[in-house]
């Protein structure tokens, strides 16, 4: 099965109960962590076109929509039908305007050099072809438009990346299973977590994609870091 139909195959399976789960086995500081990431993105008080990729249940979309200038344009997008569902009954219990569209991450489309903003929250790692995505993100930025990535990673403190193992690969999968049925699901994701590149080959594919001041910021003892980048 390509990596494409099994990433939307399980995050249709895990929708329902992705954002309780998330949030606990977060210890909720993924908060803390999107909230720093928001006000990269939403940098201007003038109106600003976002893409928001890998949207999943809207958090970002979300908080994205609630920050930018009256009149911006936020859309996400994202394999999952089912994570959309969740994600567009909360944009409309906050009562704000966010479209959100199937579709996929390495093709997108629409234009060339249709948003000010692209932005990817915890989930550029789930990118069959990591280096095509990024190209395609860079495709639809405007000139000067901003990329804006959060994303989970290992930390490179020898203690604590042993406590984060030890979380993540039991901890996590036991909870994560017994909670939504499916442990298959918490296993592929710290897995994917810790196959995503670390930050000295990650900058180097976004130069490659075509963004120019990538800069990167670890949070949290490097548990998630961010990373941007200028078309």
């Amino acid at each position: 099965m390509a990596k494409k139909e099994y990433i939307q195959k399980l995050f249709d399976k895990i929708a329902p109960d992705y954002d309780k789960l998330n949030h606990i086995l977060s210890l909720n500081i993924d908060k803390i962590w999107r909230k720093k990431a928001v006000r990269e993105v939403v940098d201007s008080t003038q109106p600003l076109s976002v893409l928001d990729v890998a949207c999943g249940t809207a958090d970002f979309t979300i908080e994205i929509a609630q920050k930018t200038a009256e009149g911006s344009i936020i859309t996400g997008i994202d394999l999952s039908e089912e994570m959309m569902k969740v994600g567009r009954e909360k944009i409309k219990a906050a009562g704000l305007h966010a479209t959100l569209e199937q579709g996929d991450c390495e093709a997108l489309s629409y234009d060339n050099d249709t948003f000010d903003r692209v932005s990817v929250g915890f989930g550029v790692r789930n990118f069959e072809h990591l280096d095509i995505g990024l190209s395609e993100m860079c495709r639809v930025l405007k000139p000067s438009g901003k990329l804006v990535i959060l994303e989970l990673s290992v930390p490179s403190n020898p203690f604590i990346r042993w406590c984060y193992k030890l979380y993540f690969l039991n901890i996590l999968p036991a909870i994560g299973g017994v909670v939504s049925g499916n442990r298959g699901a918490y296993e592929y994701l710290p897995a994917s977590v810790l196959h995503f590149p670390t930050p000295d080959k990650f900058i180097p594919m976004m130069h490659e994609a075509g963004f120019a001041q990538v800069k990167h910021k670890a949070f949290t003892f490097g548990i998630c870091r961010m990373y941007v980048g200028i078309k």
